[in-house]
């Protein structure tokens, strides 16, 4: 099939930022794209070649638009899993899979997935309901500490909380979830495994992720990571074990623990272009969504070792303030080595939301980090 300057028709679920990163590699390409999104000033509408408005949840509004493409894809995991499946009953290809994509969207139903396929990872129960947790508490079932993490819909932290005391369970769902190992580790570690439908496939370097200790938010992506050899490679062999496991099309974003003892216990992961490899676009010789891109068309992979060291910063919205968006201190960023700002085009700013990103390249990884850290503390995201 001819994809270039053709009449063929990439459809994306999800106009948020990951997919207008996504379009700046489909306008490279000349591919003609479609997007489905629920919001009117969702990012890729003004990127793309056919904006649908419509929920991602409603079965009619994602099987009606898939109809009208000829491969269709994803850039959140939020969407109607049903319609994925009769539209691939109807022929359609559809990357990631929907049954993928349903084991991925449940928590409970993907941490069962590593059980059943020996893949390593923190012991957890499963509850259905918020209450069940309390009485495995009080029955001795369930000791402090240990993370609660909510089934479904959990996005940038939200769904996942700390669990101390008692107290701490007040105001969470109240639906299921599970309660998990708390687990002492020295560092968060991911991997992004690109496969396409041939079966090739190829792992771009092991990422280090430096969370907000408040907003469970990544704050840094560092890569290379600062490990060894030997824990890369572990690292790296899990990933594939699980890209094989999930015999996934696309990317595949392994989101791992480093213990203490150097074991590799896989955290989550998302199938789809990730947070955790947003500095490829400056830092590597493909960038993951263009990987993507190649990877959903059965198109050879690209190159995924590093050009220079990378250090992405998130920006995200400052605390205390929610309206129209203002950049502060945006110029003087620029004027440092190495640095790239990514706003994402959305309007409105709130505590914590993701609004755009900063890469950070450099020979010298330390140094990169250290502008890195300049860059945090001079840019502000606050409104009007």
């Amino acid at each position: 099939m001819n994809y270039f300057s053709s009449n063929f028709k990439l459809g994306i679920l999800g106009g948020g930022q990951l997919g207008k990163m996504l379009l700046n590699d489909t306008r490279k390409f000349d591919i003609y794209t479609c997007v489905l999104d629920g919001s009117n000033e969702a990012p890729c509408k003004i990127a793309s070649n056919e904006f649908h408005l419509g929920d991602l949840m409603d079965f009619d509004a994602v099987y009606n638009f898939g109809k009208q493409v000829d491969v269709l894809t994803i850039e959140i995991e939020n969407v109607n899993v049903d319609a994925l499946e009769a539209l691939e009953k109807d022929g359609k290809k559809v990357y990631p899979s929907s049954k993928t994509l349903r084991t991925i969207q449940n928590k409970a139903t993907q941490k069962l997935f590593y059980v059943d396929h020996n893949l390593p990872t923190a012991p957890f129960s499963r509850f259905a309901y918020l209450s069940e947790i309390e009485d495995a508490i009080n029955n001795g079932g369930l000791q402090f500490p240990f993370v609660w993490k909510a089934a479904q819909f959990g996005y940038d932290g939200n769904g996942v909380k700390v669990v101390r005391q008692i107290s701490d369970l007040e105001n969470l769902p109240k639906g299921e979830c599970i309660a998990e190992t708390l687990v002492p580790f020295k560092n968060e570690l991911a991997v992004i495994v690109a496969r396409n439908p041939s079966g090739e496939t190829k792992t771009f370097p092991v990422v280090e992720m430096e969370f907000h200790p408040e907003a469970n938010q990544v704050e840094y992506v560092i890569c290379p990571a600062r490990i060894s050899d030997d824990v890369a490679n572990k690292a790296r062999e899990i990933a594939l074990k699980t890209s094989k496991a999930f015999n996934h099309v696309g990317l595949l974003a392994v989101e791992m623990f480093q213990t203490q003892n150097d074991d590799i216990l896989i955290n989550e992961v998302a199938p789809r272009p990730h947070n955790s490899g947003h500095q490829t676009i400056e830092a590597s010789y493909t960038s993951q969504f263009e990987q993507h891109l190649r990877a959903i068309l059965d198109l050879p992979l690209g190159r995924t070792d590093s050009k220079v060291g990378g250090v992405m910063v998130n920006l995200v919205g400052a605390e205390g303030f929610s309206g129209n968006v203002v950049y502060e201190n945006i110029a003087s960023i620029m004027n440092l080595y190495g640095v790239t700002p990514h706003i994402y085009g959305k309007k409105q700013t709130r505590p914590f939301r993701k609004m755009g990103h900063v890469t950070i390249v450099n020979e010298d990884l330390n140094e990169a980090r250290r502008v890195a850290e300049e860059v945090k503390k001079t840019i502000r995201v606050i409104s009007e």
